[in-house]
């Protein structure tokens, strides 16, 4: 029995994005004890993930915090680790690895660098999608991949009857109108517009929620659906899964919530402008679908209605 090694320090779209590559590399290791390095925001999610066998806690201090990087590195050199799945793919994980194992190659230490083909440059290679990134990674590692292509993010999920219950939610339409400030591009402006299509379409068919971020909380107030919280305190991941996995649609910018969707098997769309591709960022899915146009202020309220589908 061996220790390994997997680093995903996030965020919360490729977290959804990496289980995975994570379910591949612990079943191709399942004689082996499977330890995840990861940030504060995911260190309690990821206990719950049935295929790791510890979690490991980066607070990604400074790395001049001399102190700091000793005491996490001699955690790590503890484990005796025998070989590291690095999915974060980071100047701070390529940091690591000189540290960690300077000279080793994708033998030891698994990194979209060290697997590289050797007829592309990096720059060539990063056009691909992400998970057919992690495709290529894995199966240079010698891992057969079985669920990197399709991630099920479901074991994510925990139980919110509680909050269904209070907020009397049985059918509903699930909107993620919000975005990190500095990431305004991906936002489309037109969501109460919509949702009043929506609502002369369907009457009180369904219910129009939205689940903020805790820095949202105050920006849901501008939008015309039910805002859900938790004792008002924002969801905490899990339960935001469940509230997808529910919902009867989504429709989302390109953002966290929006990935987590496509992986929870929700149906749903997400609006992308020029910013990037569904392609690039795996996003599409059976029952989760982009909308892809050049300028989202142009992107009508009605063009997107056209998209719904609620059979």
């Amino acid at each position: 029995m061996s220790n390994i090694l997997i680093i995903k320090h996030g965020s919360l779209g490729d977290i959804a994005q990496a289980c995975g590559a994570i379910q591949d590399i612990s079943e191709n290791h399942n004689n082996d004890q499977i330890y995840l390095l990861t940030t504060k925001p995911y260190f309690e999610l990821f206990k719950k993930n049935p295929h790791l066998t510890d979690v490991i806690l980066d607070k990604r201090l400074s790395r001049f915090n001399l102190i700091y990087l000793y005491l996490l590195m001699r955690k790590i050199k503890k484990l005796k680790v025998s070989k590291v799945y690095d999915l974060q793919n980071s100047s701070r994980t390529s940091f690591y690895k000189k540290i960690l194992f300077p000279s080793s190659n994708y033998n030891i230490w698994s990194s979209s660098e060290t697997t590289l083909p050797g007829d592309k440059t990096k720059e060539e290679f990063d056009k691909k999608s992400v998970l057919e990134r992690f495709k290529h990674q894995l199966e240079t590692s010698n891992i057969k991949t079985k669920f990197t292509m399709v991630p099920d993010f479901t074991w994510s999920c925990n139980d919110i009857s509680k909050i269904k219950n209070e907020y009397k939610l049985e059918k509903y339409i699930l909107l993620f109108p919000f975005c990190s400030p500095h990431l305004s591009q991906k936002k489309w402006p037109y969501y109460n517009q919509l949702i009043e299509i929506v609502k002369n379409k369907y009457n009180d068919q369904y219910k129009i929620v939205v689940a903020p971020g805790p820095d949202e909380i105050n920006e849901a107030k501008e939008i015309n659906a039910l805002c859900i919280l938790d004792n008002n305190q924002a969801l905490n991941i899990s339960q935001l899964s469940s509230l997808i996995k529910d919902s009867s649609f989504v429709i989302a910018n390109d953002t966290g919530p929006a990935h987590m969707s496509a992986h929870l098997g929700a149906k749903g769309i997400t609006l992308f402008g020029s910013h990037t591709t569904a392609y690039k960022v795996s996003i599409e899915r059976e029952n989760f679908k982009p909308i892809q146009v050049t300028d989202l202020n142009k992107l009508s309220a009605e063009k997107v209605f056209e998209k719904i589908n609620l059979n």
